[in-house]
This record gives structure tokens, sequence and C-alpha cells, in this order.
């Protein structure tokens, strides 16, 4: 968001609270600072559809306010602290870099709560949240496994951070366990949102021989360099992106941000706020599958849907051996299931794939 449409918002917003409440009460102010712009169609547009939940659900006894493509850094201790001072409640701060710069903020602003995503550093007044995105990346995996006619998939990566490194894994166990003959070729974007550094990652993966491109960026551009290709499929990322449907986007998978966020709001309201720990998947609802489109067979179809459904009940663990580490040493025995703590840090790749994790 431009600055100046930033601050008519809070102007806007203070004017609503001066005006006052038919209960006599100010409104709680929720505060959201993301990484990319609203409209990006993928991370901080699902974001943003929970802060528009949360207007929904409690009307004025609300006020959200927030801003948009905000970068990793200093500049992130800036807005926060901005936030904080014109009088925000509550804030969530939603891109893993925003983590020590919300720990910082936090200490100045006792009396505000902060919700990070994605990180694991937590205070009085600072809770954490995340998605097991790597649920949906098994998925992903086995229809990709199955659908690739070269055997080469392409894979647009972020940053070399735990929550990444296991949706590569994820889907590459669940590719590779459908189709032995499976490549994987990930290239490091550095980057959550750089369209042009998405449109060229893929189109240099396409180039390269891959007809799946699987993304852990934020923005459509993958999709239109596939569509672009014509032989190529994709998969939405955080977002359903379900304009690339029903070909090259054959599935995505959407992250449910707006459950947890009226439901922490709701907390503040009632004074039950406390700071905790939240990874929530396929179960809880937080994370989702978009529709499986009618370019993917029938059978294969079914078969991811039983894989979902097994994951949303518990039944099956997506990192479940036999596993082993890529170097061949032993991860995981026959049966044998990841602990979270081991997930939580992840920087290892799995047996199969090649190339190293930057540092």
């Amino acid at each position: 968001m431009r600055k100046r449409t930033f601050l008519a918002s809070v102007a806007a917003a203070s004017l609503a609270a001066t005006a006052g409440f038919a209960d006599g009460h100010e409104p709680v102010k929720v505060g959201f600072i993301y990484v990319g712009p609203i409209g990006d169609g993928g991370w901080t547009y699902e974001h943003d559809k929970g802060r528009l939940a949360v207007e929904a659900e409690f009307g004025d006894k609300v006020e959200t306010v927030y801003q948009e493509s905000v970068p990793e850094g200093a500049d992130a201790e800036r807005a926060m602290t901005q936030m904080a001072l014109q009088g925000a409640d509550i804030i969530f701060t939603t891109s893993f870099g925003y983590m020590d710069p919300t720990i910082n903020v936090a200490e100045k602003f006792p009396d505000v709560k902060f919700e990070h995503a994605t990180g694991y550093k937590r205070a009085d007044n600072v809770s954490t949240y995340s998605a097991r995105f790597y649920e949906g990346r098994a998925v992903q995996g086995h229809i990709a496994g199955k659908m690739t006619q070269t055997n080469k998939i392409g894979y647009i990566a972020s940053f070399p951070i735990p929550e990444v490194i296991r949706g590569i894994n994820s889907a590459y166990v669940h590719a590779s366990r459908v189709n032995p003959d499976v490549e994987f070729n990930v290239v490091w974007a550095y980057t959550w949102f750089d369209p042009a550094k998405e449109a060229d990652a893929a189109k240099a993966l396409i180039e390269q021989g891959a007809d799946v491109i699987l993304q852990h960026t934020d923005s459509t551009a993958p999709q239109a360099a596939a569509a672009e290709a014509g032989n190529v499929i994709t998969f939405g990322q955080a977002s359903d992106m379900s304009e690339y449907a029903p070909r090259p986007r054959v599935s995505s998978i959407i992250d449910n941000w707006a459950p947890y966020y009226i439901a922490r709001v709701q907390a503040v309201m009632d004074g039950t706020w406390e700071s905790k720990d939240t990874w929530d998947g396929i179960g809880p609802g937080m994370v989702e599958i978009g529709e499986i489109s009618d370019a993917v067979p029938a059978e294969l179809k079914a078969e991811a849907i039983a894989l979902r459904d097994s994951l949303a009940s518990g039944e099956y663990h997506a990192f479940t051996g036999p596993i082993n580490k890529q170097d061949g040493s032993a991860w995981l025995a026959d049966g044998e299931v990841a602990d979270d703590g081991t997930l939580a840090g992840m920087n290892f790749y799995i047996e199969g794939i090649t190339g190293e994790i930057p540092n």
C-alpha cells in the first residue's frame, strides 16, 4: 500500500473510533504487516482475506489497518512501531523474516499483542502460528509424480529455511514413491514475491525439460509461464490461483488464515489471549487442497483425495519412513514418523534430491 493510502485508512479508522459505538467501548484495533502486495494472488492475498473475515465477523467492534509490501528487516520494525504507536491492540506480522523485528518491537510495547507467522521466537506478548504446508506438498508430489511425462519436476524455492526445505522434501517423497525415475531441480529465487524472477525461474526450468512446476513463491508468474509453454502443469501456491485452471494449474495449496485470526481477535476481546505456538494442517482446516481439475485423470484424482483425507485424519503422516537423508544415512525407519522438533528445524534434503541447500 502506498504510504499516503495507509495513513488515510488510519485517519478514517480514528474518526470512526472518535464517533464511538453503541456499547460505549472502543473497537479493538487489529494491525497486519504484509511482505507482499495484497493483490499478489498468493500469500499476502490470503492473509488479507483473513483480515476481511475479521471485519465481517466483528463489524464495528474492530478496526483493521494494514501495511503491504514491507521488506523484512529494519523497515518492518519501523512499520510495526508505527502501528503500535497508532493504537493497535494486536498486530499480525505475516512473514518469517519479521521474526526478530517482531520480538524487538514487542519488547517496547508490552501491552500490545503480537502474532508472528511461521517463526519460532516467542515472548509473553508474542505468539507464533504457522501451517503444515508440507501436507499439501505431499498431495502435490503424488499428482506431479504420476503426471510428469519427462520425469523432470522443477521447484521454485524462496529462501533456504526449514519451512521451504520441508516442502521440497515432502513433495519429493511422494513424487518418487509413485515414480522412482522422477528428478527434482530446485531453483532458489531468494525472494517471496518478484514476478520477474519467478517467471525467469519457471522458464529456465521448463527449458531444462521440466513439465511440472512447483513453487514456494507468491506470485502467479510461474503459472503464466507454464500457460505460455503449453505442456506444463502447475499448482497454486498459498491461494487457489484458479484463473489458471483447469490447466496448467491442476490443484493448489490454500492457506486459510481466517478462523485463526478471528479466534485470536476474539481472545483479545475476551481478555483470554495468551502466548502460544500454533501449527495446524489439513485436519483443522488451516491448509486446504484446492479443487483438483479435470486435467488430472479420475483415478489419480481419487488417489490424491484419499491421501488428503488420510493426512487430515492423522491416519497417515507425510514424513513416514523408510526415509534416508541425502547422504544415504538412515533418518526414519520403516513406519517411523518424523517428530515435530526435527521438522521445525529441518536443514537437510532427503535421499534422491540432488544439489545442495544454500547457506
